[in-house]
């Protein structure tokens, strides 16, 4: 075993620790978390590892990383799309993601639909919401996501899945729980609303900074990248 796999299993067995722990003051078990080792910047060896330690889904931010990193593992691993995502790069990726999960606008969730059906598969979506309303962040405002959703609940060939939210950055986490809050109610209310093509599987909220918080008030998948793979280097 090498010094980086040794390194990336480790912290992964830190960060299933810290999940076990959280999981259980929310009543849950740790296996009703799933993490997704959020892998930009980081190369394809450094993710072989992360499989080998265990971890199998990953998440990208942009689409020609995750295409590159795709012709090299392929199917070996789970595959989300993380990142803000443009219409015209939906067709490169939309047969290798298992998950996409920033859907925020109709234009969008209509492409997605539109490059679904010309390869015959049902594309599973999380719609992105701006919970803090922060101007730098994308997402659908919280009072315009049941709306939203219905909308798209229309398409033939998406599948919603559930919620996703980014939590402003806060050196207290405790900062930001509300927002995780506030999700959830979110994610509640629209599942009482049982509607065709909505099923409220998955709330995909926190990362390495708030994730534990994030799992306390209903989180079931965190987006960890930093916990898993250490400081990014941004120059690769």
């Amino acid at each position: 075993m090498t010094l980086e796999q040794e390194f990336i299993g480790r912290n992964i067995e830190k960060l299933n620790e810290k999940i076990r722990i959280a999981a259980s003051k929310s009543g849950r078990q740790p296996d009703d978390i799933t993490v997704i080792g959020v892998s930009k910047t980081v190369g394809a060896d450094r993710i072989s590892k992360a499989i080998q330690a265990g971890l199998f889904d990953f998440g990208e931010n942009k689409v020609q990383e995750l295409v590159n990193k795709y012709e090299t593992i392929g199917s070996a691993c789970r595959w989300h799309m993380v990142g803000h995502l443009q219409t015209n790069k939906v067709k490169y990726i939309i047969d290798k993601i298992d998950l996409i999960h920033s859907v925020d606008s109709i234009r969008l969730a209509k492409e997605i639909d539109r490059q679904a059906s010309k390869v015959g598969i049902k594309s599973n979506i999380l719609v992105q919401v701006n919970i803090a309303d922060e101007e730098s962040k994308f997402g659908i405002g919280a009072d315009e996501t049941i709306t939203f959703i219905k909308k798209i609940a229309e398409y033939d060939n998406i599948y919603i899945k559930g919620l996703m939210t980014i939590a402003p950055y806060s050196e207290n986490p405790e900062d930001v729980r509300w927002v995780f809050k506030a999700l959830k109610k979110l994610f509640i209310d629209i599942s009482r609303e049982n509607t065709d093509n909505i099923s409220m599987d998955y709330l995909s909220m926190g990362m390495s900074n708030d994730f534990e918080l994030a799992i306390e008030e209903g989180s079931n998948m965190v987006r960890i990248g930093t916990a898993i793979f250490g400081k990014r280097d941004y120059m690769v």
